[in-house]
């Protein structure tokens, strides 16, 4: 990759790595989005080395916050996140291409109605959902990511649904996203993915991850709750959106260049 190149992305992450830590999520899609939208990078390239800057970013923005976390929540998606992975991928390879655009174009109809509803009225459920919740959210966000690599929807919707404070929402979507990166990591050292250049990339990236992750933990943005939990579904909104463009692109034969 060119040097300017390098730079950018660089920036990209840094910026995307601040607003992960101030919504527990977004710091894939970002970089996804702009990665595919100016041809800076391969995606396949991309999405491992966001792999592995989303564990700098996790270590850094969970440090002395672990007892924030409901564990019994992060749990029960996780448990639900990591055998759906491979059935969306086992998914993904048996369907035949028409299937998977109007899939992806019913998912995205979702994802959409489902932001723009919880948007128009962000406040959160008055009693915390139970633990068969969690988990079907896990397995839902599982299968969006084997089959399109993005399992943030189903999480999101879940937890910024719940009665629970912003930072305890923050910090479990963020040791969920960096549970599935770990898995993601194990994967592609596994069969080899993990070149020189990434790592160079991913060392590069590392320091402005985690500066940019400190900052947005001692200087968030003057937003309230409820302005937090509106930005929340407003980017599930722009997700669905891309969604159902992307299917539509796709059943019509124009090049799809995914964005998240």
């Amino acid at each position: 990759m060119m040097h300017e190149k390098v730079l950018v992305l660089i920036a990209v992450i840094g910026a995307a790595s601040y607003f992960q830590t101030i919504t527990g999520f977004g710091l894939s899609m970002i970089v996804l989005g702009a990665t595919s939208g100016f041809d800076i990078a391969p995606v396949a390239s991309i999405a491992t080395l966001l792999s592995l800057v989303t564990l700098t970013n996790s270590a850094t923005a969970l440090h002395g916050k672990l007892h924030h976390i409901d564990w019994r929540a992060v749990g029960a998606a996780t448990l639900g996140a990591l055998p759906a992975v491979v059935v969306g991928v086992m998914l993904l390879d048996y369907m035949s291409g028409s299937a998977s655009g109007m899939l992806q174009l019913l998912l995205g109809v979702v994802v959409l109605y489902g932001g723009l509803s919880a948007a128009l009225r962000p406040a959160p459920l008055a009693q915390r959902s139970g633990d068969r919740s969690f988990f079907v959210s896990g397995v839902c966000g599982g299968l969006l990511s084997g089959m399109f690599g993005m399992s943030g929807p189903p999480l999101i919707f879940q937890f910024y649904r719940q009665p629970l404070k912003l930072i305890e929402i923050r910090c479990a979507l963020i040791l969920i996203f960096a549970i599935t990166s770990f898995t993601r990591v194990l994967y592609s050292v596994y069969h080899g993915q993990i070149g020189a250049s990434i790592c160079i990339e991913a060392a590069l990236a590392a320091p402005v991850v985690m500066l940019m992750t400190i900052a947005a933990r001692h200087y968030p943005p003057p937003l309230s709750s409820t302005a937090t939990r509106r930005l929340a579904f407003g980017v599930l909104m722009v997700i669905g959106a891309s969604l159902v463009l992307c299917a539509l692109r796709a059943m019509i034969g124009a090049p799809v260049h995914p964005g998240m």
